[in-house]
């Protein structure tokens, strides 16, 4: 079996790690893998339930009534289906990206997510973002990204996604809630974010995506031939 490589892009909420993931996974030809909406689709279906993401055993009673699956259209957009039934729009909100923080800290989710993205990773050529690739999914990844950015950048980053999207954003409301998040995910017993070892950190906070995918290519070319 060929060797397959793998870049891990963590970061917190905002940094950019999707939008420069999937552009990096086009360029080079990788399969790209968004854990964040993995993590969003689990919140997005306790929330259809009525059940809280800090509730442990409700999480844990339902949760092997879940079934995701991750299919990719000819764009080579990710797409996040639910039991069958695409949620790709559903879950990019205020309210499920917070449930999701949440809920990502249940042990039982990430045990039973972790074989699903490991899968992933030995059968293709990928490049995974979220809070925990380049520590715990991924620990021998080829290449680790740290990205970040101020809060207010990544406040701003995130009202633009949203009106993008046709929806009524508040800056002061989306900066509590990135700081908010940074809190819960840097905080959680399992699998905190945080910067691992051998990863490179990559401030985004000045730099346009250009300069933030020109920065990055330059560290792969170091570790895998391309």
């Amino acid at each position: 079996m060929a060797k397959t490589y793998a870049i891990a892009i963590d970061g917190p909420a905002g940094a950019g790690k999707s939008t420069i993931a999937k552009r990096l996974a086009k360029e080079l030809g990788y399969h790209y893998v968004d854990t964040g909406a993995i993590y969003r689709t689990v919140a997005y279906f306790m929330d259809l339930l009525g059940v809280s993401p800090k509730d442990s055993d409700g999480v844990e009673r339902y949760i092997d009534e879940l079934t995701i699956q991750i299919e990719y259209d000819e764009e080579g957009k990710q797409h996040m289906l639910m039991n069958g039934m695409d949620v790709t729009d559903e879950i990019r909100t205020q309210d499920i990206s917070q449930k999701a923080s949440l809920v990502s800290a249940q042990p039982v989710v990430r045990e039973v997510l972790l074989d699903m993205q490991r899968d992933v990773a030995k059968a293709h050529n990928v490049i995974m973002d979220g809070r925990d690739i380049g520590t715990v999914v991924l620990p021998k990844a080829d290449v680790k990204i740290f990205l970040t950015a101020t809060p207010e950048v990544r406040a701003k980053r995130r009202c633009d996604e949203l009106l993008a999207k046709g929806q009524k954003v508040n800056y002061e409301q989306v900066l509590k809630d990135i700081i908010q998040r940074d809190y819960q995910d840097t905080h959680r017993e399992i699998a905190p974010l945080k910067l691992a070892r051998d990863s490179v950190k990559v401030d985004t906070s000045e730099l346009d995506i250009d300069g933030v995918i020109a920065a990055i290519e330059a560290i792969i070319k170091e570790k895998i031939p391309v």
